[in-house]
């Protein structure tokens, strides 16, 4: 026979955390506004202490009662037809949720157009009506003034995934792209069939991030591996059609490819023309970031494994730095560099 939970000033906190479905630890939180508990399961823990008459219930009432100041956060990312971009928008929207000191109302936009006349205008339409930003663009004059202006204003600027130079202090969060170059060079050293030639692809030399990609990766190997020669880099434009040609006439020119850094966009271009390729798998593909294509890449055997960004936690932290830039916290603006995600075909999920 199942127990009941007890009811009246003998109510205790188990008592409350049974009725409301949630664990001990998760109602003494909403007791004491220690940590974020989510809206809803918050109001069950309340309905649940009310019911039965816990005598902490008015307590709860007033933690949920409190009004929470509020932010408002604004983000421009690339292409909304890039599943990499659709999935750093969601999390951003997921860890806004969580914050537990302030309401944040959240503001995405994706540049169609990457031209820089149009970046800096997104840029500036954001800076108008939220209270910070971030942003993915490419290192452009255009892109840095319109980050300097909002910064003059008082509004606090971040870099997002990629580094942009400007004159004046903006926040990065994301990874160490030359490390991260680095560590795509360490592995094709290691698991190329034999020293020969290796390929990277970058979108656009203006994207900080996949020029800092490039030097790591040259830079490895004229250090650790002179016996490979990275040949001339292919610019994608961050089109599947371009990259798709690029690596057909690279596998052509260089039969003896040994290996292949996809640094910038395009990674479906680039798996059409793999799979065309007889012995394309011999040769050691690494990609960045987990795309639906570069999934099934990474299943089906033409990419060896992928350097991520750890999505959730990268989200969580730009989230929580903006805040504290917000409030006035300059250290916030200091850069924040995430460990690499490496993620294979034995533990991707």
């Amino acid at each position: 026979m199942r127990e009941s939970p007890k009811s009246g000033p003998r109510a205790r906190i188990s008592d409350v955390a049974k009725a409301a479905g949630v664990s001990v630890s998760t109602v003494d939180r909403v007791i004491n506004g220690r940590d974020p508990v989510r809206g809803p399961t918050a109001k069950k823990v309340m309905k649940a202490a009310e019911s039965l008459g816990f005598r902490m219930a008015p307590l709860i009432g007033q933690s949920l009662s409190k009004e929470r100041p509020m932010m408002r956060f604004g983000f421009l990312l690339l292409q909304k037809n890039r599943s990499f971009y659709e999935m750093l928008a969601e999390e951003l929207l997921r860890a806004a949720g969580k914050s537990s000191g302030v309401r944040i109302s959240v503001r995405i936009l994706h540049t169609e157009e990457l031209a820089p006349t149009a970046v800096a205008a997104q840029i500036k339409a954001l800076g108008g009506e939220c209270d910070a930003v971030a942003v993915v663009a490419a290192n452009h004059p255009l892109v840095s003034t319109a980050l300097e202006g909002l910064a003059s204003r008082g509004i606090p600027v971040f870099a997002l995934i990629s580094e942009i130079n400007t004159r004046v202090p903006v926040g990065y969060v994301g990874l160490d792209n030359y490390q991260l170059g680095r560590t795509a060079a360490w592995f094709i050293a290691q698991m190329a069939q034999a020293p020969g030639k290796v390929g990277v692809l970058v979108g656009t030399h203006r994207f900080r991030c996949q020029d800092l990609n490039e030097s790591g990766l040259r830079s490895y190997f004229r250090e650790h591996a002179p016996r490979f020669e990275v040949v001339e880099p292919g610019a994608t434009l961050e089109n599947a059609g371009v990259a798709a040609e690029l690596v057909r006439h690279l596998l052509q020119r260089e039969p003896e490819l040994r290996g292949l850094y996809i640094a910038g966009g395009g990674i479906s271009g680039v798996l059409t023309a793999l799979r065309e390729c007889a012995h394309a798998k011999s040769i050691v593909v690494i990609g960045n970031d987990r795309t639906r294509s570069a999934h099934q890449g990474l299943l089906d055997g033409h990419i060896r494994l992928l350097l991520s960004h750890p999505l959730a936690s990268l989200c969580a932290t730009l989230i929580e730095r903006m805040i504290l830039a917000v409030r006035g916290n300059s250290d916030a603006l200091a850069p924040c560099f995430l460990g690499i995600n490496i993620l294979t075909p034995e533990n991707i999920r």
